[in-house]
């Protein structure tokens, strides 16, 4: 096991990790990163399928808390974790005490098809789980394999819902026979709006709505379903309030007129889909207000408003569901979880529950086991106050970040976050791209987002000592640079 050794920073804070024992001090960098050992798996793996997306290959026996160890032996500390997925870090003793329970036995050797037979204990298993961090006023739960899947069969329940409303009855003989052939009245022309610069995922529908890279879609037929301005809001905020209303007023009025749009065009949009902060784009934020207003024009228009919580749930923003931050009058129709929540799927109303069975249906539709490790995750969660962890750290790192885009305005800005969901913008792609080499070759693990940001996304269990090992190493790159 790695020993917990104190440390000396240069921000002049002296500790231990004490979230979870067993933590390196610091990042050990033995070899470039990536290393020989990565790179000629990566050519392995190339054989096989496209390997283009891998970074590295990591050791997972020997990663703990905070710190992933490579193939080759690099002890780096992950401000990715698993693109935002880790939600107590690497091989922390909770969830391993569960995985030995014998009590958990049958849930991580069984794959039930949920839709069809589940687990006489499956309610008790979502009350202990996934109902007990529900948003407020949100009855109804679906779980689902990944948040892209759960983002699809989201607008499937927003669909149906709005077309039983529509339709007030049984479909007719000619919806049902229709149906079956793609064709008008029973597949009709509706769409999902989204937002420019959002990303929800992979498969065909979610793919649709996501609108970040063109080589998430390039060869790929596409639904034609319309994409919205989101809010480019100016920075520092405190400093940019009139101009950043003004954005967020033009966004809305787009947002009308591109409903209104497409209905004139034949196709009715049943339901928005946004995310709280826009992660893959670009990390991009709007206001409470611009949220507030989405959400009237969806009251106003009897369609779904959906929001996409699978990068900002589980207490990543400070608050266990972004949208919190918001004080909505009523809750969303649908919130969309995934990553940190281990499971996914998604929260929504109880009217939004299809009547009859086989519509939001798939074969495993969620998997038991990952309730064992959600069980845990939010036993951790309470036991050590990591929402509010994660509000405190999140303060750390941004402010140490406004230190140093002061000091190296010519190199970084905008920096911006809430929680520990932060980014910063360098000057272009290119100086991007080479400072998350050059931290990397530190034993940081950072990540891309939208043309030039660069994103951090750490596990909750991040403390002071990690911030400052990262700003420390971030200040030696710009001092290098």
């Amino acid at each position: 096991m790695l020993q917990v050794r104190r440390l000396s920073l240069a921000h002049g804070w002296k500790g231990l990790a004490t979230f979870v024992q067993g933590q390196p001090d610091k990042p050990v960098v033995k070899t470039e990163v990536p290393g020989p050992r990565s790179l000629q798996l990566k050519s392995n793996l190339q054989s096989l399928q496209s390997a283009g997306s891998v970074s590295l290959f990591a050791n997972y026996e020997k990663s703990i808390g905070n710190y992933l160890v490579d193939a080759d032996g690099n002890i780096l500390l992950d401000l990715l974790t698993q693109i935002a997925s880790v939600a107590i870090g690497y091989n922390h003793p909770r969830i391993i005490e569960a995985m030995k329970d014998p009590k958990n036995m049958t849930r991580l050797v069984n794959r039930p098809a949920l839709g069809l037979v589940p687990p006489a204990d499956w309610m008790e298993q979502l009350n202990e789980g996934l109902l007990s961090v529900a948003p407020s006023g949100l009855t109804g739960l679906q779980t689902m394999m990944c948040g892209a899947c759960a983002n699809e069969h989201a607008y499937k329940a927003a669909f149906i819902n709005y077309q039983a409303k529509r339709r007030g009855g049984a479909p007719s003989a000619e919806e049902l026979e229709s149906a079956l052939w793609n064709k008008e009245p029973g597949c009709p022309d509706l769409a999902i709006m989204s937002f420019v610069n959002g990303f929800h995922g992979r498969t065909t529908a979610a793919l649709t709505c996501t609108h970040a890279k063109p080589i998430h879609k390039l060869d790929l037929p596409m639904l034609k379903w319309p994409h919205a301005p989101f809010p480019q809001l100016k920075y520092p905020l405190e400093e940019n309030i009139v101009e950043n209303e003004a954005e967020e007023m033009r966004c809305l009025d787009e947002v009308e007129r591109l409903i209104e749009e497409r209905e004139d065009a034949g196709q009715l949009v049943a339901g928005i889909n946004v995310e709280p902060i826009q992660g893959e784009g670009g990390d991009n934020y709007a206001s409470a207000n611009f949220f507030k207003q989405l959400q009237y024009i969806c009251d106003k228009r009897g369609i779904a408003f959906i929001v996409d919580e699978v990068q900002t749930g589980c207490g990543v923003t400070g608050k266990m569901w972004a949208h919190e931050h918001w004080n909505l009058d009523e809750p969303p129709d649908i919130v969309i979880f995934a990553k940190k929540m281990a499971a996914a799927g998604f929260y929504y109303k109880h009217t939004l529950i299809p009547n009859q069975g086989y519509r939001i249906f798939n074969t495993w539709m969620g998997d038991p086991h990952k309730m064992v490790v959600l069980e845990a995750v939010l036993d951790v969660y309470k036991r050590d106050n990591l929402v509010d962890n994660m509000a405190t750290q999140g303060e750390h790192i941004l402010g140490g970040l406004k230190k140093l885009q002061a000091k190296y305005s010519g190199q970084m800005e905008n920096a911006r976050g809430q929680g520990i969901m932060i980014a910063f913008d360098c000057a272009d792609p290119a100086a991007r791209d080479d400072m998350i080499s050059r931290l990397a070759n530190k034993g940081i693990v950072t990540a891309g987002c939208g043309t030039r940001s660069l994103r951090l996304r750490p596990a909750a269990i991040l403390e002071k000592c990690h911030v400052d090992i990262f700003l420390d190493a971030l200040e030696q790159v710009l001092r290098e640079t």
